[in-house]
């Protein structure tokens, strides 16, 4: 019997040809991907000028560098502003799995303060593409569950070497062998961005560790459907 993966929303969930959907990397689209029936979600945190740990993937939101602004000048006409770390550490703490993304250095000393002050009661990691990211993070902490992400060829060389718990390669570079190699270097291999039934069941028969889906309702079923 297929083991069922950890099943992860990819910033919550993202629309794309389903507009009603919340926005991604916001608490709604967390709680989207949990009432959806997925064990946790895949965020993105960015730090800004003043040292705070908001939630988005690009550098710039509405038009505006996250890294070159305070806080409080992040917000919109409609007076709207990014969801915080700590927030999303205290509301979903207790009820998920949070694959945390780092996509920018330095500072991340107020990251882990951060996990570190929150219960995490159903597991996470600490990501990176960045392998200079996963190894500030390992100086501070070597007991912290770290993970690699990965893209490109040539990145694919050195995550063997790297103080992680968990490998997440582009689902393109996952093959039975590379699943059964991590498996033997003790770590989890996890994958994104998985958005076909038959290829989420055919990763879960290949021992798969977690999928992550812009789509936690189709991720769910695939793996509920009896």
């Amino acid at each position: 019997m297929t083991r069922k993966p950890l099943l992860l929303g990819h910033r919550g969930c993202r629309g794309g040809a389903r507009p009603a959907l919340p926005v991604e990397n916001s608490l709604a689209a967390f709680e989207y991907a949990l009432e959806e029936g997925c064990d946790g979600f895949e965020f993105d945190v960015r730090h800004t000028r003043d040292g705070r740990n908001v939630l988005w993937h690009d550098p710039k939101w509405q038009g505006m560098e996250i890294g070159a602004k305070d806080f409080a000048e992040l917000t919109d006409r409609n007076r709207a502003r990014l969801p915080l770390l700590e927030e999303a550490l205290q509301q979903f703490g207790r009820r998920a799995y949070l694959d945390i993304e780092l996509k920018a250095s330095g500072n991340e000393e107020s990251v882990v303060a951060a996990v570190k002050t929150h219960s995490l009661e159903r597991g996470f990691i600490l990501s990176s593409f960045y392998p200079e990211i996963l190894a500030r993070l390992h100086d501070l902490d070597a007991h912290l569950a770290l993970g690699f992400i990965c893209d490109r060829d040539k990145a694919m060389a050195v995550w063997r070497q790297m103080p992680i718990r968990a490998f997440l390669p582009h689902e393109s570079y996952v093959q039975p062998s590379l699943v059964e190699e991590a498996h033997a270097h003790g770590m989890q291999i996890m994958t994104w961005t998985v958005n076909d039934a038959r290829r989420m069941r055919e990763l879960a028969e290949w021992g798969i560790d977690g999928i992550i889906s812009d789509n936690p309702q189709l991720l769910y079923q695939t793996f509920h459907s009896d």
